[in-house]
This record gives structure tokens, C-alpha cells and sequence, in this order.
């Protein structure tokens, strides 16, 4: 196949199609964190409850983490050019859907929409990098991916921030939505003429009820944590998380008669027999719910506690995402000599930085941008350290014959490690907000944040004992 796909494509135009499958991956990125930065915005706009706007965020990651592995297997079924084309359209016309919503029901509807779109657009970049570069520029390609993947945070920030701001043609936070439709049909439209069709891959099968059962799930453990808060935490909320893990554990039974019918099951079940890949799985899962939600909540800090205006507030993050990018090239060669423990001097790193924090807004009433992008710089390049080189970990002990099996599972652990944490830690936050004040509502999250890191540091100590020789 990838002597096809290589006579398809002379050498320049293998570029092009990298340049077109990495712009839709820095979409994709760049989406997750301008919503952030505009999320006080259509707040107020929306009159949005504090309920819908962490499901603005969490709706997506879950939608996106429960349907990623389906989306790669219809690449193998459909191939990864159909696919990715289906994918970038869906996500341009959700995308404008969630710029057209007139209520925070609505937009939580089209998000559900845009994070199933993207989970058919996402999975063909990687696939499309592994099938377009097998020689010598390999690594080149790849470096050029992570290099890209990590500048998306930075221009997420300072596009929600200008967006917003600029308030082009009266549109305002809604031109963050509206951005990805010219750039989608630009996306598809190159990918159309250039990509490489790809021959599908026989004997691949679809566990459509295990991507169902896996949502429902999901969203009965993680919705009642969104909704908390505006229902006053009635009992019934925690019945539904009772559901929800019942239905979890229904899904591993699931899973195992698929299988037993010599189906293909959404997870791979000889996986779960790894010690040292389901620890490395505890760390990802612990390191990911600190994630997302420390962007959300310090947004939330500085434009309602603070009352920083919205690019004042996305260009504070732009150090942290440098640095982020930075440590994020440096994490790689250090990792291959010094193996797991860059991974914990990273989890350091990042608590030292979150413990200047809270120093910073404990003892100074109204910190200014500037002092919290310089206090933020410790931890981003912390989180550097530990995400760039956190999946190669995990995978280490994997065989070669389930490494995409264990890839989707690691990135759907991820994203529902970010969901799980915009839920959960933005309610704390808005409760101790409403009880308290924003400053308070800080200073509690970054107590969590700092017990959820040492917890992912404890997992890489316990994968390294698990995967040590005996």
C-alpha cells in the first residue's frame, strides 16, 4: 500500500499533502482553545448558566473521544481521503452551525455535532503522515506535525482574544466558529486535488453499539457534574453517575461478545492485561483531567474575576504555550536517555508553577496579564515535558501488532481525562465563585490541579517499577 500511495504522489506534492492534513490538525487544535478565551463572552451573550458553559467545552471532548477510534476504522474501510474529506466538511458546517446558535442549548447541540465531525477528520492525519512518509524524511514530516501541533495553543489564545475583541461585522465571539468555514473549504478543497487515494483495507469491522454504549456512559458520569451546580446537586444527579458506571462496566461485557462473535471491539481487550500500559493509561487520564480545565478556569479568572478583556487575557497564555513548545522539542531527546524520569521532572515542574501561582493570586489582589503569563511559563513548560513524550511512554510496552489499537485508547483516555476535568473542576470552580469569589474559586482548583499532577506522577512511578526487567 505504501508503495501505491508513494507512485501517486511525486516528492514535492508528498508536502503539499502533508501541509493540507497538518492545517486541518492545527484547526482542529486551534478550536480548542479559542472557544476558552471566548467562553465568558457567549456567556453573556447566551445567558448561558455556568452548567452550559462547561458543556460547550466538555460535550465536544466527549463526542470526540467516544467516536475517534470509529473514525480511524473508517478510514481502513471507506479510505483515509474519503473520510478525511467527509471530516473536514462536517467540521466547516458544524462549525458555522455553532457560530449561528441563538441559546447555550443550541451551541451545546452543534458542539456535540463538531466534535463527532472532528473524530472523523483527526484520526486520517496521522494515518495520511504514515502512508505518505515511510524513507528517510519520516522524522522531518513528523517534527513538522509536533512543531505545528504545539503553535495551535498559542494562536488559539490570541485568535479567541483578537476575535473576540475586533467584534468583526458585529459578529463577535461568534467569528470564532465562523473562522473555520473559509479555512475548511480551503482544507477540502486542496485535499480534493492533491491527497492520494488510498485502496480500502479488507476485513476491517465497525462496533457501532460499543461506540454508543461508550457515550452513554460517558455522558451519564460526566453530565450530572456539568449540572450540578444549577439543580443544586439533587439526589437523582448522583443516581444517573451510578447509571453511568453500571452502563461502563456493561460496555467491557460488551466488548468481550463482540469479540467472542469474532467481531472487532472497540477496545482491545488482550490490552487490559498489560500492567504497565493500564498504569501508563492512570497517568494519561490524571495528567489530562489537570489539562483543559486549568485553561478554563484561569480564563474564567481573569475575565470575571479579574475583569481582563478577552485579548488582554489570550496573549497572557501566549509565554505558556511557548514554553509549552519549546520543552515540548526538548522532551523528546531528553526522554530517549533519561526515559520515564523526564516525564516526572515535568510533573515537578508543573506543580512548582501552579504552587507560584496561587502564591501570586493569594498575596497580590489584582495581578495584571503580565505577571501571570511570567508566573505561567513554569508550568507550561512542565506540561511540555510531560505530554510530548507521555503517549511513546505509555506505549512502550505495547506489541507492535496492537499499537493502534493502544493509540486510540490512549487518545480517547485523554479526552475524556479533559471533558472529565472541565466538568468536575469547573463546577468546583463555580461553586466556590458563588459562594466565594473568583479569586477563591482559583485558588481551590489549583489545590486540585497540584493533587491530580502528583497522582499522574505516582502512576509513571508505578508504570516504570511494571515495566522495569525483573
Amino acid at each position: 500500500m505504501h508503495q501505491i500511495v508513494t507512485q501517486q504522489l511525486d516528492s514535492s506534492r508528498r508536502w503539499w499533502g502533508l501541509a493540507i492534513v497538518v492545517a486541518a490538525q492545527f484547526m482542529f487544535g486551534v478550536d480548542a482553545f479559542v472557544v476558552n478565551v471566548a467562553i465568558p463572552t457567549i456567556a453573556v451573550d447566551l445567558k448561558a448558566s455556568p452548567a452550559q458553559i462547561e458543556s460547550v467545552i466538555a460535550i465536544y471532548l466527549i463526542a470526540y473521544a467516544t467516536l475517534v477510534v470509529t473514525g480511524g476504522r473508517l478510514g481502513d474501510i471507506h479510505g483515509t481521503k474519503s473520510v478525511f474529506l467527509a471530516g473536514v466538511l462536517g467540521f466547516t458546517l458544524t462549525s458555522l452551525w455553532c457560530g449561528l446558535a441563538q441559546s447555550g442549548a443550541e451551541l451545546i447541540i452543534a458542539r456535540l455535532a463538531q466534535g463527532a465531525t472532528a473524530a472523523l477528520m483527526v484520526p486520517q492525519v496521522l494515518a495520511t503522515l504514515h502512508l505518505l512518509f515511510t524513507d528517510e524524511t519520516r522524522s522531518r514530516a513528523f517534527a513538522i506535525y509536533g512543531i505545528v501541533l504545539g503553535l495551535a495553543g498559542a494562536a488559539g489564545f490570541l485568535l479567541g482574544g483578537l476575535l473576540v475583541t475586533l467584534d468583526l461585522a458585529g459578529t463577535g465571539w461568534r467569528s470564532v466558529f465562523f473562522v473555520n468555514v473559509p479555512s475548511g473549504l480551503a482544507i477540502a478543497t486542496a485535499a480534493w486535488r492533491i491527497m492520494p487515494s488510498v485502496p480500502r483495507r479488507s476485513g476491517t469491522k465497525l462496533d457501532v453499539k460499543g461506540s454508543v454504549v461508550l457515550f452513554a456512559g460517558l455522558l451519564c458520569l460526566i453530565g450530572p457534574l456539568l449540572f450540578g451546580h444549577d439543580v443544586g446537586w439533587a439526589p437523582w444527579l448522583w443516581a444517573v453517575i451510578a447509571i453511568g458506571g453500571a452502563i461502563l462496566a456493561a460496555f467491557l461485557k460488551l466488548e468481550h461478545a463482540v469479540a467472542r462473535d469474532g467481531g472487532v471491539p472497540l477496545v482491545d481487550l488482550t490490552l487490559l492485561s498489560d500492567a504497565a500500559f493500564l498504569r501508563g493509561l492512570g497517568a494519561a487520564l490524571f495528567f489530562f483531567i489537570a489539562n483543559l480545565s486549568f485553561y478554563l478556569v484561569m480564563t474564567l479568572y481573569m475575565q470575571r474575576g479579574l475583569k481582563i478583556p478577552p485579548l488582554a487575557a489570550g496573549i497572557a497564555f501566549i509565554p505558556l504555550a511557548l514554553a509549552f513548545v519549546v520543552a515540548s522539542r526538548h522532551s523528546g531527546a531528553r526522554a530517549r536517555h533519561r526515559g520515564t524520569k523526564v516525564l516526572l521532572e515535568g510533573c515537578a515542574l508543573q506543580i512548582a508553577g501552579l504552587a507560584a501561582l496561587a502564591l501570586v493570586a493569594f498575596y497580590v489582589d489584582a495581578p495584571t496579564p503580565l505577571a501571570l503569563a511570567l508566573t505561567m511559563i513554569v508550568f507550561g513548560y512542565g506540561q511540555g515535558l510531560v505530554m510530548a513524550p507521555l503517549s511513546g511512554a505509555v506505549l512502550a510496552s505495547v506489541r507492535p501488532i496492537a499499537a493502534g489499537s493502544a493509540s486510540g485508547m490512549y487518545g480517547t483516555t485523554a479526552q475524556i481525562g479533559n471533558a472529565a476535568g472541565v466538568a468536575a473542576i469547573g463546577a468546583v470552580f463555580f461553586a466556590v465563585e458563588s459562594l466565594q469569589s473568583a479569586r477563591a474559586g482559583l485558588l481551590v482548583s489549583l489545590a486540585l490541579f497540584v493533587t491530580l499532577v502528583m497522582i499522574c506522577a505516582a502512576f509513571l512511578a508505578w508504570m516504570r517499577r511494571a515495566s522495569a526487567p525483573s
